[in-house]
């Protein structure tokens, strides 16, 4: 079954709340086992000092993986975070961040994901982060 963008783009705005479309996120890719989101960067996301917030990273960090999830089921279907661990390497000042994810592990009823989050532009990550994920239904 093939998963598009703009199948993405649906899931987005059909199954998330108010706060996190306010990122912006846009998909640009998705494959069987993977997803590339867009986060915009955004003077409302930056904290102290122009750096953009590592909450608004980690919220897109496990936004896309509900994506790349999605696009290694064939479509969306109810999940639930379980665990996020992220490490963040270095800031990110005035630009878009690309955010790649891969699903490791997709079974039965769990679903495992490595992000990556790297300002656009640049070869080095931002941050990392690994995600599990329950499969509800």
């Amino acid at each position: 079954m093939t998963f598009s963008p703009a199948d993405a783009d649906k899931i987005l705005s059909h199954n998330f709340a108010p706060w996190v479309l306010a990122l912006g996120l846009t998909v640009q890719e998705t494959g069987e086992r993977h997803a590339v989101l867009r986060l915009p960067w955004s003077d409302e996301l930056a904290r102290d000092g122009g750096g953009l917030s590592g909450q608004a990273m980690m919220a897109a960090a496990d936004t896309a993986t509900v994506i790349a999830i999605s696009a290694a089921r064939g479509a969306y279907g109810p999940m639930t975070t379980v665990q996020q661990s992220t490490s963040f390497q270095r800031p990110v000042v005035g630009a878009d961040v690309i955010i790649r994810v891969r699903v490791t592990k997709l079974g039965k009823r769990m679903a495992f994901a490595d992000i990556t989050l790297t300002p656009e532009g640049s070869d080095d990550p931002a941050a990392t982060a690994s995600t599990v994920y329950a499969l509800l239904g």
